[in-house]
């Protein structure tokens, strides 16, 4: 079917825009934060808010290999937090609030926004850096909000949020694999 093809091969074309030295940079940049004790955040809405539970969990428990768990939280997972933040203060400010309750100077936020320009996402940005944290963005085209704000923006370029999803989660688990690489034993290597 020719709108299955079509689907596949721009879905391709929005993996292979993929800079893989700006995503080796961010693994190192984890790999750095859990070799000095601290966590891996994530935040995203919707989608994203779904890749960073997925994200948080390879590395938690397990992506290709044996090892001990690498902390890593995923502020989208706590529907008790979120609605608390959201009406009490501000949907603007449910991952802000956690990474201002949870988050230490070294930590760092993985910050995912197709868009780029989602003010909750921002907001944590925002706060993790007045925290010391070192920030990661992933983003698609557009995303130069966040892009600008962080200390590091993973980049698919397209406009379709579908691929931009795609082929983060892709971008996502070779960083899950080299941070887990850096912490296996050598006979699970």
């Amino acid at each position: 079917m020719p709108e299955i093809d079509d689907y596949l091969e721009s879905a391709g074309r929005a993996l292979a825009s993929i800079d893989s030295t700006i995503v080796e940079r961010a693994s190192d940049l984890c790999i750095e934060c859990v070799r000095k004790g601290g966590t891996i955040f994530f935040c995203g809405n919707g989608g994203s808010a779904v890749d960073s539970q997925h994200l948080a969990g390879e590395l938690v428990g397990r992506f290709r290999m044996e090892r001990k768990p690498i902390p890593a939280v995923a502020v989208t997972a706590n529907s008790a937090i979120i609605t608390a933040i959201a009406n009490d203060y501000d949907f603007s400010g449910i991952f802000s609030r956690q990474i201002e309750a949870l988050g230490r100077p070294g930590d760092v936020l993985v910050a995912i926004s197709t868009s780029g320009n989602s003010v909750n996402v921002l907001k944590a940005v925002e706060t993790a850096q007045d925290r010391s944290m070192k920030t990661i963005g992933f983003t698609g085209t557009g995303g130069c909000v966040l892009s600008d704000m962080t200390d590091i923006c993973v980049m698919a370029s397209s406009n379709e949020t579908s691929h931009i999803q795609e082929a983060l989660l892709v971008a996502g688990h070779a960083i899950c694999l080299a941070v887990e690489k850096a912490f296996a034993s050598p006979e699970a290597t």
